[in-house]
């Protein structure tokens, strides 16, 4: 899997910009601000069908437009897959593949894997539970329709419960029935998003523990772990206990959505005791891993976004990265930086073939 070509349309900051693109490495340099970002954001965006960094759809449109498209032309398994994704203001987004819309865009996730490292993933260390669960969900839900369609049917019951409750505190009353419906409907789809998950993390710290001694040479102990209520109580039971206090917050408190994956180093948080080397190792190694896993599961090769690399890593490390991946065979790579020759420098030492675009 790899992209050809790419057409960006009042993208961003792009109001008509076209990309040719090697099938292994793509350099895009240039100062902050040209767009470097923005690119690799748009093939996130072909993949998932929103923005890594906004998934709010209008504000990706250029200021000057009211209307943004990205067209692109990618080969898998010999196979030309066109895809569209479109966006007018105050209309429903539309995605294509070659030149038909989806009616769900469930039907699109796994087409296109693609795995991104960027210096926003310190969120995953630094920021709330949502961004782990968020994490989890994306990398499970490529290869697992079921477990995507149980996530959606979950989240829609938890967001019709909250409205519930606050119906009954608005109104002072309150309905045990029609409680239930959206209880029953969280239990079921929950059930399956907790065995997944745990599942999950099985099967993917293996993996991650590996990726994390290859880049530090074996120096610390890493763990992963997945924190969910359910490990101590049954749905019913859980549900039952908090009742009172769900109504008096207006809001579910206790569920799947409320899960987390505690990042250890040394069987303590990476937040609090991972210096600031160690928290970036850990990132890569998360992402690496996730790349990784992808590939096992969909059987294709992701296409790897490097954003920004060099303000994780110093260059000795992007070096030893860049040769890691290259060793590894991934597959098509991009890469953003601010010094050309320093780029060039680190991927040609790896690779004969790379694309150095500037921006």
């Amino acid at each position: 899997m790899y992209l050809k070509t790419l057409a960006l349309i009042n993208y961003k900051n792009f109001e008509n910009q076209k990309f040719d693109f090697d099938p292994k490495i793509n350099c895009l340099v240039g100062e902050n601000g040209v767009g470097k970002t923005n690119v690799l954001d748009s093939i996130y965006h072909l993949a998932y069908g929103k923005s890594y960094f906004n998934p709010i759809n209008k504000q990706n449109i250029n200021h000057q437009a009211d209307f943004f498209v990205i067209d692109g032309m990618f080969s898998k398994g010999e196979k030309p897959e066109q895809v569209v994704v479109s966006v007018k203001k105050n209309q429903k987004k539309i995605i294509k593949r070659n030149g038909k819309a989806y009616d769900r865009l469930r039907e699109h996730i796994g087409l296109i894997p693609v795995v991104i490292i960027s210096p926003a993933d310190r969120d995953l260390i630094t920021e709330g539970s949502s961004n782990r669960r968020k994490f989890m969900d994306g990398i499970i839900s490529q290869s697992n329709p079921d477990y995507l369609q149980a996530l959606l049917r979950y989240n829609k019951a938890l967001s019709q419960r909250n409205a519930l409750l606050k119906y009954f505190a608005a109104n002072q009353t309150f309905n045990r029935d029609n409680l239930e419906i959206y209880n029953a409907e969280m239990f079921s789809s929950g059930a399956i998003i907790h065995r997944e998950r745990k599942e999950f993390i099985k099967a993917f710290t293996p993996i991650f523990k590996k990726r994390y001694a290859d880049i530090s040479n074996d120096k610390e102990e890493v763990n992963l772990v997945y924190k969910s209520q359910l490990f101590d109580t049954e749905w019913k039971v859980l549900f039952e206990e908090n009742l009172q206090k769900d109504m008096i917050l207006q809001y579910s408190g206790k569920g799947v959505h409320r899960d987390d994956l505690s990042l250890k180093i040394k069987d303590f948080p990476v937040k609090k005791y991972g210096s600031q080397g160690q928290q970036k190792t850990f990132l890569i190694a998360l992402k690496l891993a996730q790349y990784d896993f992808i590939k096992e599961e969909l059987s294709t090769k992701p296409i790897l976004l490097l954003d920004d690399i060099f303000d994780k890593l110093d260059e000795k490390r992007v070096a030893q990265l860049i040769a890691l991946v290259t060793k590894d065979d991934l597959g098509q790579i991009f890469i953003s930086d601010t010094h050309k020759e320093r780029t060039e420098n680190v991927v040609k030492a790896s690779s004969d073939s790379y694309n150095m675009i500037n921006l």
